[in-house]
């Protein structure tokens, strides 16, 4: 189950953060999930957001430079040593992580990890071989998840 995550690109700059983040907030688009990393002179905010299309449309507007990727969100158990289960079975397949970020308290006492993959049709076919729990869009309220 492939979610479509938005990637805007920040300088790091007072404001463009909360700019950003109003922006989509006036369009009345709902933030699911994000993560903030850094570099030099700017920053990559990636987000699972309830209208990846109008959220994309809304930062090219702004002319906050924004792409579409594909990523998986798989609900592990919230206790110690899940995650290095979830990463064993990618491992045994040979796969690559290329990024991931979480968060806790979705539901009844699981995290949820946000993964981009080197492949991730392999990675989808892996985890679910494996009995790991995917998520799907409407899971997160994701009302579009199309957009390529």
């Amino acid at each position: 189950m492939k979610l479509k995550q938005i990637s805007i690109f920040l300088e790091n700059s007072p404001g463009r953060l909360q700019e950003t983040t109003r922006a989509l907030g006036d369009a009345g688009i709902n933030l699911r999930a994000l993560t903030l990393s850094e570099a030099a002179d700017y920053g990559v905010l990636r987000l699972l957001v309830s209208n990846v299309t109008k959220a994309r449309q809304v930062m090219m507007e702004k002319q906050f430079p924004a792409r579409i990727d594909d990523v998986v969100a798989v609900a592990i158990e919230d206790q110690a040593g899940s995650l290095a289960e979830v990463l064993k079975s990618l491992n045994d397949a040979n796969l690559s992580v290329r990024y991931m970020y979480a968060f806790s308290g979705f539901t009844d006492n699981r995290a949820v990890m946000i993964f981009s993959f080197s492949d991730t049709d392999k990675a989808i076919e892996v985890l679910q071989k494996n009995g790991h729990n995917l998520l799907s869009a409407q899971t997160f309220g994701m009302l579009d998840n199309t957009e390529s």
